[in-house]
Formats: C-alpha cells, sequence, structure tokens
C-alpha cells in the first residue's frame, strides 16, 4: 500500500480509477469491490458518460479502508463502519466503539508480535554471535 497524504492534492475534475489506483496502492478490482460491498460513504462521481471519478474525500475514505482492512478488521465491521458515517451525525459513540474495539484488537496482536519477534531477535544474536566467534557447532543441526 502507497503512502498518501492525508489531504491528497486531486485536480477538480477528480481522479480516473485507474488514477485512484494508482495513488491509494490499491488495485482497479478493489476500488470497484469496495463501491459494491458497500464500504463507501458516499456515492463515487460519475462523469456524464459514466465513467467514475474519485476526489479527495474518496481517496482518503480509500486510505481509511485499507488500514483498516491491513489491520484485520472484517468487511463486514468496515461495512458498518461506513453505514455509521454515511447516517450522519449522532451516531458518534458507535464509531468510537466500533474503533476503540478495533484498537484494543490490534495492539494485543502487536503486544504478542513483538515477543515473537524479541525471541527471533535472541536466536539471531545467538548465531551472530557464534559464527562471529567461529563456533557455529551446537546450533540446532538435524540429528543432534
Amino acid at each position: 500500500m502507497l503512502e498518501i497524504n492525508p489531504r491528497p492534492v486531486v485536480p477538480a475534475e477528480g481522479l480516473t480509477i485507474a488514477e485512484a489506483a494508482g495513488r491509494t496502492g490499491v488495485s482497479v478490482h478493489t476500488l470497484r469491490y469496495y463501491e459494491r460491498a458497500g464500504l463507501v460513504v458516499t456515492p463515487v462521481d460519475r462523469t456524464p458518460g459514466g465513467r467514475r471519478r474519485y476526489h479527495r474525500r474518496d481517496l482518503e475514505w480509500i486510505d481509511l479502508c485499507t488500514r483498516l482492512r491491513a489491520t484485520g478488521m472484517p468487511i463486514r465491521t468496515i461495512r458498518r463502519y461506513a453505514e455509521l458515517v454515511a447516517a450522519g451525525p449522532g451516531n458518534e459513540p458507535d464509531r468510537l466503539a466500533l474503533l476503540e474495539a478495533h484498537r484494543a484488537e490490534v495492539a494485543a496482536r502487536l503486544t504478542e508480535l513483538r515477543s515473537h519477534l524479541a525471541r527471533i531477535d535472541h536466536k539471531v544474536d545467538v548465531y551472530r554471535g557464534r559464527l562471529d566467534e567461529g563456533r557455529a557447532e551446537g546450533l540446532w543441526a538435524p540429528g543432534e
């Protein structure tokens, strides 16, 4: 996924679907899927000929959806969040609760991953130290 500017510069006429895909780092297929799956908050603008035109708000929303998905949020939960946002003011506590629950899940996974990384770092240090000393024997070889 490409890092996009929180306030991406988009021409007034908008971007084609291919340009939006390039800017957001997701495929054209994914952009169409997000629309079909009900993950967009506002309908994507169309040219008089019916072609999609993406604007800054669309890119910002796609970026958020992509980050939520990349952190493990299920499509149904992203859809629920999109429905809440699309419904307008008055449901902010529900939105906050949804985001806080997801944040807690991501934080727990990060804690677990840090623990795994610490164990891997330990093994890397052991291997590096033993190889630097010129004595690799005893580093878990089959049959030992």
